[in-house]
């Protein structure tokens, strides 16, 4: 049975769950959302199953998610399916995602899933670290492997929501989605940088240029910080609290994975 995961990755969590769910269901094709962002034009996946994999931002779906999940026509696919992997909670996005589904897609989601991960949104918090970290990726494994196999039986599980989610998406996210290609005016770089393009080569969509050997952001931002967290040197920061905090990035996934999630 044939299956295409779209997948969008910031630090590489939605990643490194897309690449375990297309090995363990077999006959699997993983394509990158960020490839796919340069047309307006209809996509009508030629699969059994099509599954959606991707970050949770602020009790929604990241731009980018929503913007290509319009374009999908999924009249003619037999299972959909969506997995979001998030740190804090994510069935409001689950419930986003479904409805855009049901509006442009021809459908419904068959089956949605969360899976917790390391969060990295470090403005806000400290990534977790150490024996939480191992401990949570483990569990994560976990997760997916139980997803693996819901998914291969087709089994249908919709999406749920508390009304604390439902609440806090309706509150929080606009204000993130109005305002989110342009959160790149928060970043900064120090001293530390060695301009050495890192966080050019591993920006999704493609929103940095080094100029004068120096990271310069161009408002297209998803706001995934994948920049902030694969510097080698912490280098980039965004706002005042980051220097302090960690960061985080999935051990199983590597720069030359986020230059292929770019066409490269």
């Amino acid at each position: 049975m044939k299956t295409i995961i779209y997948y969008f990755t910031g630090t590489g969590n939605s990643l490194a769950t897309a690449k375990t769910l297309c090995a363990r269901l077999g006959d699997c094709e993983l394509v990158s959302i960020p490839t796919l962002a340069g047309s307006t034009a209809e996509i009508v996946p030629v699969a059994d199953r099509v599954g959606i994999v991707g970050p949770v931002y602020d009790f929604g779906l990241p731009s980018i998610v929503a913007t290509f999940a319009e374009r999908l026509n999924l009249s003619g696919t037999g299972y959909c399916f969506a997995v979001l992997t998030m740190g804090g909670m994510g069935g409001s996005a689950l419930h986003q995602l479904d409805g855009i589904i049901q509006h442009h897609g021809g459908r419904q989601l068959d089956a949605a899933f969360t899976v917790r991960m390391p969060g990295n949104f470090v403005p806000l918090y400290a990534p977790p670290q150490g024996k939480k970290q191992e401990d949570m990726l483990v569990q994560a494994e976990a997760r997916i492997g139980e997803i693996a196999g819901m998914i291969d039986k087709g089994l249908i599980v919709r999406p749920g929501m508390s009304p604390m989610t439902s609440l806090l998406r309706h509150f929080m996210y606009p204000g993130f989605i109005g305002q989110v290609h342009d959160a790149d005016r928060n970043f900064t770089v120090n001293e530390k940088c060695t301009s050495c393009g890192i966080c050019s080569q591993v920006c999704p969509v493609q929103n940095i240029v080094m100029e004068n050997e120096k990271p310069s952001w161009k408002h297209h931002c998803e706001l995934c910080l994948a920049c902030l967290h694969f510097c080698p040197v912490a280098a980039i920061q965004w706002g005042p609290k980051t220097a302090k905090r960690g960061r985080y990035k999935n051990p199983a996934v590597t720069i030359a994975d986020m230059k292929k999630q770019r066409g490269e």
